[in-house]
C-alpha cells in the first residue's frame, strides 16, 4: 500500500537478503514480480541478493517446467540467486528457501561472479591468482598432481583428492579448454575456469571456502587478523626490515627482472603486483617512495 511504501523501502535497504514471492497458482503475480518488484529494486539501489520464490506449490493444477519460466528472468534481471517453490501448507521445500537465502548473504555471487559478462570479477581473479602461485611451489607456472593434492587436503579441505578425481579434473578442463592443462599440470587459465564453473554449477560456496582459507573477507580483502602489524610501544620506536625479510625481497626482486638488468620495468612492475587489489604505486605515499631510472622502470 502507499502508506506502507516508505517502510518497505527502509526495511530493503536494512536487509541481508531479499526474499521476492508469487502464487504458484496465479501467473498474474509472477509477472508483477518482473513489472514492478524487481525493478523497484533496481530503483532503490538494494544490493543485496534476491530469492524468487513460488508458494503455494501444493494448489498448482497445471504442470509447467521451472527452468523455462524463470531462465528468461534471471537472464534480465541477474540480481537473482536463485529460483524455487515451495508450499507452507504441506511444508515441501520450505527449508531450502532458507537455505538458499542464508546461502546468498554467506557465500555471494556479486563479489566474485559479473552476471553480465559471465566471467569471474577482476578482483577475484588476482586473488584466485595469488592462491594459484601460493600452491605452486616448484613455480613452474602449473599445479600437479601432488600439488594439486596439497591444495584440496592441506591447504582448504583436509580431505585428499583421489587418483579418479584428479583424472576427472583433468577430463573437465581439457574438453571446455584445453590450454586448461598442460604436460606439467592445471595451468592459471584452467585455475580460474574451474572456479568460474563452480560458480555457474551453484558450487559457489567452494570458490568461498578456498578464498577464506587464504585470508579473504567478503570484499576480497585480506583480513585484518591474517596481515596484523603490531603497534609502537613507545612514540620513539621505530621499524627496521630483519635480514631474512631482506633477503626474501630480494629473490622476488630477481625473479621478476626477467631482463637480469637490475631494474623493474613498468611490465615487470606489473607482473610483481598483479595479484594485489589494486596497484600500491598509483597512491600515495607509495608513488613520491621509489626511486625511477628514466626510461626504464624501479
Amino acid at each position: 500500500s502507499l502508506e506502507n511504501r516508505g517502510r518497505v523501502a527502509e526495511e530493503l535497504k536494512r536487509a541481508d537478503a531479499v526474499v521476492l514471492t508469487y502464487a504458484c497458482d496465479q501467473p498474474s503475480t509472477l509477472n508483477r514480480l518482473s513489472s514492478f518488484w524487481l525493478y523497484e529494486l533496481r530503483r532503490l539501489e538494494i544490493s543485496a541478493p534476491v530469492i524468487v520464490v513460488g508458494c503455494k506449490l501444493d494448489r498448482r493444477t497445471e504442470e509447467y517446467s521451472l527452468s523455462v519460466e524463470m531462465v528468461p528472468l534471471m537472464q534480465q534481471f541477474r540480481e537473482i540467486e536463485t529460483c524455487v517453490e515451495c508450499s507452507a501448507a504441506d511444508m515441501q521445500q520450505i527449508a531450502e528457501v532458507f537455505y538458499f537465502a542464508q546461502k546468498a548473504v554467506l557465500h555471494p555471487t556479486a563479489p566474485l561472479f559479473d552476471q553480465e559478462a559471465q566471467t569471474l570479477k577482476p578482483r577475484c581473479m588476482r586473488a584466485l591468482k595469488r592462491i594459484f602461485i601460493l600452491c605452486d611451489h616448484d613455480m613452474d607456472g602449473a599445479l600437479n598432481d601432488e600439488e594439486l593434492n596439497d591444495f584440496q587436503q592441506i591447504k582448504c579441505f583436509n580431505a585428499p583428492l583421489q587418483a579418479a578425481e584428479i583424472v576427472g579434473v583433468k577430463r573437465v578442463v581439457q574438453d571446455k579448454l584445453p590450454e586448461g592443462f598442460n604436460e606439467l599440470g592445471l595451468t592459471l587459465t584452467g585455475f580460474l575456469f574451474l572456479h568460474a564453473l563452480f560458480i555457474e554449477k551453484c558450487r559457489i560456496e567452494t570458490t568461498w571456502a578456498v578464498l577464506r582459507k587464504f585470508g579473504y573477507n567478503d570484499e576480497l580483502r585480506l583480513r585484518d587478523d591474517y596481515m596484523s602489524v603490531p603497534s609502537k610501544k613507545a612514540p620513539d620506536q621505530s621499524y627496521e626490515l630483519t635480514s631474512e625479510t631482506l633477503e626474501f625481497l630480494k629473490g622476488i626482486f630477481s625473479t621478476f627482472d626477467d631482463d637480469k638488468d637490475g631494474v623493474l620495468s613498468s611490465s615487470e612492475l606489473e607482473d610483481l603486483f598483479s595479484t594485489a587489489p589494486e596497484s600500491p604505486w598509483d597512491e600515495t605515499p607509495f608513488k613520491d617512495a621509489v626511486e625511477r631510472t628514466p626510461s626504464r622502470g624501479i
